[in-house]
């Protein structure tokens, strides 16, 4: 067992918990909790190791069991030492440091529905936005620099395990236009301006570019996309939060598709 908070393993899980450039360099995050380690395992992804405490439930030992036997490294930490490293109020005394592999790009001939978020900074809006586009049957999602990081824990927890099933790759917009351009149209998301979605028509393959919360748009994103698409809103808002309208946009997208 584990007690010591000077252990190699312990100090590794809490320089990737905090630090981004501990993750980007070692291409490494850490997992932790029940489910979404469950979603990890049901994807594919194989750990470095797992760490465990007593009081883990019998499903979450079932976890234990399935990656042992793919040959992971499974050690038993103090509990008070879980509690400590765990980046959530109540853990469930799991977690695993694991790879980071995102899925592969389909290639641009086969791509109907992309996600581009640019610059969107908070996680738990990436997050969200993350979760909500596989639910879409988003094919793939580009963050531009400046949005926040796929695989940081808070981003994983408010995913719920999006990121091991959806293609999230990190791209700027040159390298998105070379790659995508012209095989989608691309729609930028405008708060005020631009088509209702309701009359847009959004049947051709496309890519769906929604701003970050703060500053909208990037001015690479604004060239890029010659069509622009808005969301009517007959209250008094004058815009939606990121998430939430990206939401609405995409499933009128999904709407639109399957009354076609």
């Amino acid at each position: 067992m584990i007690t010591s908070v000077q252990n190699p393993r312990i100090k590794q899980v809490r320089a990737l918990l905090h630090q981004r450039q501990e993750r980007k360099e070692r291409a490494l995050c850490v997992i932790e909790g029940v489910r979404l380690i469950e979603e990890a395992l049901s994807a594919g992804w194989k750990p470095d190791f797992m760490l465990f405490s007593q009081q883990l439930s019998p499903r979450g030992r079932s976890l234990l069991h399935a990656f042992a036997a793919q040959g992971a490294e499974v050690e038993e930490i103090d509990p008070r030492l879980m509690k400590s490293l765990a980046d959530t109020e109540n853990p469930q005394g799991i977690l695993g440091v694991f790879p980071v592999t995102p899925t592969p790009l389909p290639p641009p001939s086969h791509l109907q529905f992309l996600l581009v978020l640019d610059q969107v900074r908070d996680p738990g809006n990436l997050g969200t936005l993350l979760r909500t586009a596989a639910a879409a049957g988003v094919q793939a999602v580009l963050l531009t620099p400046g949005s926040a990081e796929a695989y940081s824990p808070k981003v994983l927890r408010a995913g719920m395990g999006a990121q091991f099933r959806l293609p999230v790759h990190r791209m700027d917009f040159a390298a998105i236009q070379s790659l995508y351009s012209p095989a989608l149209q691309f729609w930028l998301a405008e708060a005020g301006q631009g088509t209702p979605c309701w009359q847009a028509n959004l049947l051709p393959p496309l890519a769906l570019v929604i701003g970050g919360e703060a500053d909208g748009a990037s001015s690479e994103a604004r060239s890029a996309c010659p069509h622009t698409i808005t969301i009517p809103m007959p209250g008094e808002s004058e815009s939606l939060n990121a998430a939430i309208a990206a939401a609405i946009l995409m499933f009128e997208i999904v709407r639109q598709r399957k009354t076609a």
